[in-house]
């Protein structure tokens, strides 16, 4: 039987798993960045969506508790909301982008 994340409790794309699939413990993507804040639930489903791809290794930054970091996102995305996204240095953009990301095959692991 399939489970749902934290999207489809949004009402978004609901992002069906299946709980018996086992995932490597760490994803081809080596470095994953994502800008959120302490109160953003489109942060956190972005978070349990990487989790769920095996991807565990995700470089947390609050922008809500660093103007200096709430900067650097601003010059690297040209964007002010959370979360924004980065896989390998490429700018995935936000939680709707990841989850077109994922249903494109590019967060499975290989």
């Amino acid at each position: 039987m399939a489970t749902t994340t934290t999207a489809d409790a949004l009402g978004l794309s609901p992002v069906v798993t299946n709980p018996t699939r086992q995932l490597p413990e760490e994803s081809p993507m080596s470095e994953v960045t994502l800008y959120s804040t302490g109160a953003c639930p489109y942060c956190s489903a972005a978070e349990s969506l990487l989790k769920q791809r095996g991807i565990t290794n995700i470089n947390k930054i609050r922008v809500d508790q660093s103007r200096t970091e709430f900067e650097t996102m601003l010059e690297r995305t040209g964007r002010k909301t959370v979360p924004q996204i980065f896989i390998d240095d490429q700018h995935i953009g936000g939680f709707d982008d990841l989850v077109k990301w994922d249903h494109s095959g590019k967060l499975k692991p290989e």
